[in-house]
């Protein structure tokens, strides 16, 4: 494996510096993307090749973003060699994680092995048609490097070799053959378990795959909440994959923890949203450092105000929170009204948030964004204005330890 030397700096948009570390592996030349925390001091952090860990010192950093450039020029997610996973997961461990914990993270955990450790891996970063969608015309929308799949994240427990998915998205299959590439498995489709959020469809869709005239899967674990439940198994086509045994369907109860395995749980909590066939929650999942809040769908921060919850409590209890990014501003839907479908406007959480500390404004990373919210190109001014704020975009493919 050859690793090119110490990595080139550069100026990002918002001034602050970017380390960008480059190495071989055959054929494949990987890259890894380090964007410091405004703010925040050096320090060596412990990166592993092989047998060997050496030290390289630069600041804290807040995104990571692992790809594999082809001859073909295409962006693919990191190749799984234990090598290649083991040399980014010093970095990796810190990856938007400045709260308590990361703080206090020792060397020792930040040279953890992600071969080892289970993580969670972002699938997908659009509303529910993805992006571009059906009935866009032809033109920059469908470059290649433009494209973005449904809402949708993923957990990984290298150790069990366990895998779930949140979310069934209508890029149901691109998504599973991201982690296919990703975290690959002898099973298929290989997962322990799907966990959905409600019954819009960008979040359960996909389950069409896991039928009869597709995979064939056989007892797939679905986690949903009672009315979800009820759904799926009451009407077409969804009561076929309970009846072909291709999905199994088990409960999730409001604020009741389930326990994925023994270093994984999560705990459903319930949101108010357009609730036409199902009730809507978001979660709460906790691995052995960090708790991450998984929240692609809400409709306004005032309204679960109202009904007893703060978003600022929920963020200040997580290291990192992906919360429903769906517009960035009002009136950004020609021809519709944005109170039919109300979901809080980018612009209106990071008002909320704007005298927060900073520590608590960087564990945001939005999500869920439609195909009209400019904050999702990252030379929009919009995605700068997020960046200053101190807030991200969540980024397809980015990995965050647990």
């Amino acid at each position: 494996m050859d690793i090119r030397a110490a990595g080139r700096e550069r100026e990002a948009p918002s001034r602050m510096r970017t380390l960008s570390y480059g190495w071989r592996v055959g054929d494949d030349t990987h890259e890894l993307r380090l964007v410091p925390v405004p703010g925040t001091f050096g320090e060596a952090v412990p990166v592993r090749h092989g047998a060997e860990v050496s030290c390289a010192t630069f600041t804290t950093p807040r995104a990571v973003t692992a790809s594999t450039n082809h001859a073909c020029g295409r962006r693919s997610p990191l190749r799984r060699s234990r090598s290649s996973v083991a040399i980014i997961a010093g970095a990796l461990l810190v990856t938007g994680c400045t709260s308590r914990s990361s703080e206090d993270a020792s060397s020792a955990d930040l040279s953890a092995d992600l071969t080892t450790g289970p993580y969670l891996v972002v699938l997908g970063t659009a509303q529910d048609g993805g992006y571009p969608q059906a009935g866009t015309k032809p033109g920059d929308a469908w470059v290649p490097d433009r494209r973005r799949y449904a809402a949708s994240v993923a957990l990984v427990d290298p150790e069990s070799g366990e895998r779930w998915l949140f979310e069934a998205t209508p890029d149901f299959r691109e998504q599973l053959h991201e982690l296919d590439r990703l975290a690959p498995t002898d099973g298929t489709p290989g997962l322990a378990g799907i966990l959905l959020t409600h019954a819009h469809v960008g979040h359960y869709a996909g389950l069409i795959h896991l039928g009869h005239e597709i995979i064939g899967a056989r007892e797939v674990v679905v986690y949903a909440m009672p009315r979800m439940r009820a759904f799926l198994g009451g009407n077409g086509p969804w009561d076929q994959l309970v009846r072909f045994g291709n999905i199994e369907l088990r409960a999730l109860s409001e604020d009741v923890q389930i326990r994925l395995n023994e270093r994984l749980s999560v705990t459903p909590f319930r949101v108010p949203h357009r609730d036409e066939y199902s009730e809507t929650v978001g979660f709460r999942i906790t691995g052995p450092s960090r708790t991450v809040v998984f929240l692609p769908d809400i409709d306004k921060w005032e309204r679960w105000q109202d009904l007893g919850t703060r978003i600022e409590d929920i963020v200040g209890a997580a290291d990192v929170a992906y919360l429903d990014g769906t517009f960035y501003r009002d009136g950004e839907v020609p021809g519709r009204a944005m109170s039919d479908i109300p979901h809080p406007f980018i612009e209106e959480t990071m008002r909320r948030f704007a005298a927060a500390p900073a520590v608590e404004r960087a564990k945001i990373r939005f999500i869920h964004l439609n195909r009209t919210n400019p904050a999702a190109f990252a030379d929009s001014e919009e995605r700068r204005a997020v960046e200053r704020g101190g807030f991200r975009v969540a980024d397809m493919l980015e990995i965050l330890p647990l």
